[in-house]
Formats: structure tokens, sequence, C-alpha cells
């Protein structure tokens, strides 16, 4: 029987999974994030399906849902764009070094890093984060969000889902073929012509 790890790869293969998710997610949020900017920025929300789908332009200068907005921007500037830069590091730091990174927790936390960088490079750009994205029917609806916003909640949402149920793996202990002190061997002896002689 196989012994199956729970660890991931290798540093090397980590890092160029962590790095193709970035990748990825900061490719598609700033391609959609730059639509926004051209094309919804002072227009009036798109809707679709009734209004359960809307597509409105929005600066958010706060972290998710808006949270700090009403904070300074010197606090902002600390909180939302260097510490969260250094998390993001700190994070993606241990997701490849790190022995303890189990695989059921590689993609949740990687899926983070990947959204984290995609909000943070507006941050750096522009100091708000470009949100166009809303969900929601009559008035129960989410805050609007983006791309990257995704990529985040995807993580929370499969690290929770591991935390609640676990992850779909076992590990298994390999077969032994040790001997075992006590156990006669089951290999016959054939008798001796003295002792056949002996018993006629």
């Amino acid at each position: 029987m196989k012994h199956r790890s729970t660890h991931p790869s290798s540093r090397v293969y980590r890092a160029w999974q962590l790095s193709l998710l970035t990748l990825i997610a900061v490719v598609l949020d700033q391609l959609t994030k730059l639509y926004a900017i051209l094309y919804l920025k002072n227009e009036p929300p798109r809707i679709f399906f009734g209004g359960v789908f809307r597509i409105e332009y929005a600066e958010n200068e706060g972290a998710f849902l808006s949270l700090m907005s009403s904070f300074p921007d010197e606090v902002r500037f600390w909180i939302l764009t260097v510490l969260n830069g250094l998390v993001l590091v700190g994070l993606a730091v241990f997701l490849i070094w790190s022995k303890e990174v189990q695989k059921a927790s590689f993609l949740p936390l990687a899926l983070v890093v990947a959204g984290g960088v995609g909000n943070l490079i507006d941050r750096i750009r522009f100091h708000y984060v470009v949100d166009f994205l809303n969900l929601g029917i009559g008035n129960l609806r989410t805050g609007i969000f983006n791309i990257a916003d995704m990529f985040i909640t995807a993580g929370f949402v499969l690290m929770a889902w591991y935390m609640i149920f676990g992850p779909n793996e076992t590990e298994e202990v390999p077969a032994t073929s040790t001997p075992v002190a006590g156990v006669a061997s089951t290999s016959a002896t054939p008798p001796s012509p003295e002792a056949s002689r002996d018993g006629t």
C-alpha cells in the first residue's frame, strides 16, 4: 500500500502553481477593471435578468464592502496598502517555503493571495479599488465587487469547506513484510532417510 502525503509538492512546483494562479487572477481582474473604467464610469448601471445581475462602476476607498472607507487617507494607506502588501508577501512565502502547508489549504490560500494582489495593484495605482459587479434580488443585494474579490471569496469558501468537512485525502500506512517474532515457519521439512528406516 502506498503512503499518500498530505503535503504539497516541491517548493519550485508550489512557486510555479502560485505564480500561474496569481497571473491568471491579475490578468482577468485588471482587464475587466480596464473595461469598467473605459465603458462603465459615469454611466448608469446595466441591469440583467430582471435586476439579479448588475454592472455598475464604483470606486472603493475602503476594504471589502467599503469597510474603513471613512478612515483618514494616511491610515487607509498604511493598513490597506502597506500592511496588506506585507501580509500577502508573507503568505506567499509561507505557501512556497513552509513544510507545514497541507494540500487542502494550499489552493484556498493561493486564491486569497492571487485575488489580494489584484486589488493591491489598484490601491498602489489609484489609492482605491475599482468595483463593478453586483448581485441580488430586490433590496437584498451584495456589495459591489470585482474579479479579485471573487478569487478571495472562493479561497475563504474552500477553506471553510475543508475546516468543516475535512479534505478528501487519506493517509495510508505502507504494508510491512517484517516477520513477527515467535511465528513458526510453515515450510515443511522432509524426513531424513534415517528416520524413515527407523520407522519401518
